[in-house]
């Protein structure tokens, strides 16, 4: 997973000794206890922190409840075979790159995302995950060319840092989720509706940089408890919105186990743009 890595103040090549990430340039970076090495860099300003604490505790107790495996297991089928090393990012708690390595024999896996939360529970995630902590708003720190597969699901999207990681014959693999995405949780439990223009703005970030080569629905239906709708709103952006006790209040009135309907698009990109050699 090093070998990958690059320096986040200078973008050179990151070495490993005595527990910490260095540079020819004198830049070091302490692996924490944790396992995870923090690489965002310390000038950004307004830097993105990532989820709370209690938003990815609330995500490891619902994806380990594997309510989202029919989409972890859409990802591994499209992984290409032969892929070598897979950066996720946008990764939480790394549940779904878990799924694409244990497909992919051999394959190691980067974990990134803005949460030091997320990247101490990625880091365990598997034997072959290194967890980093990074913005992908800001340049990746990552090598040129370095991966074979960037997943991005449920994550911000950043088309030129994507391109500039992947090898030449790399995939893009991104999920996004579709109008009707847990719609029986909108009204009145409050999750956020999805933008219904997601698919074009997709498409408008990401054709300068990549072309579009499958866009494939995904839908399955869930019966959730109480405790796991709990979790699956309290994971997400919607819980910034909700006061204390509010979210009790909300699915009070619910009849539980819940049909819950998961609709997402799994879209396959590769890099250059339509027309290119």
């Amino acid at each position: 997973m090093v070998e990958a890595l690059s320096c986040p103040a200078c973008g050179r090549d990151l070495e490993l000794g005595d527990g910490r990430l260095t540079c020819r340039s004198g830049h070091s970076f302490d692996i924490a206890r944790a396992g995870y090495v923090n690489l965002m860099a310390s000038t950004a300003r307004g830097r993105h922190e990532g989820d709370d604490a209690n938003m990815v505790a609330a995500r490891e107790r619902f994806l380990d409840a594997e309510h989202f495996a029919p989409l972890a297991q859409s990802l591994a089928e499209r992984a290409p075979p032969g892929a070598a090393r897979v950066l996720d990012a946008g990764a939480g708690t790394g549940y779904y790159l878990r799924e694409v390595l244990d497909s992919h024999e051999g394959a190691s896996g980067i974990a990134l995302d803005a949460s030091k939360s997320a990247a101490q529970r990625a880091a365990r995630s598997h034997p072959r995950v290194g967890a980093v902590v990074g913005d992908i708003w800001r340049g990746l720190p990552i090598r040129d060319a370095s991966v074979d597969v960037v997943l991005n699901v449920f994550a911000p999207r950043n088309g030129a840092e994507f391109r500039r990681v992947l090898q030449p014959g790399g995939v893009l693999l991104v999920v996004t989720p579709a109008a009707h995405h847990l719609s029986e949780l909108t009204v009145p439990p409050g999750l956020l509706k999805v933008d219904e223009r997601k698919g074009e703005r997709v498409r408008a970030e990401l054709s300068p940089h990549f072309t579009c080569v499958a866009e494939e629905p995904l839908e399955f239906e869930m019966h959730l408890g109480r405790p796991d709708a709990q979790a699956l709103i309290a994971m997400g952006p919607s819980a910034r919105h909700l006061e204390d006790g509010d979210l009790e209040a909300r699915l009070a009135g619910l009849s539980w186990p819940l049909a819950v309907s998961a609709a997402v698009n799994v879209w396959t990109f590769r890099p250059g743009r339509s027309g290119e050699g």
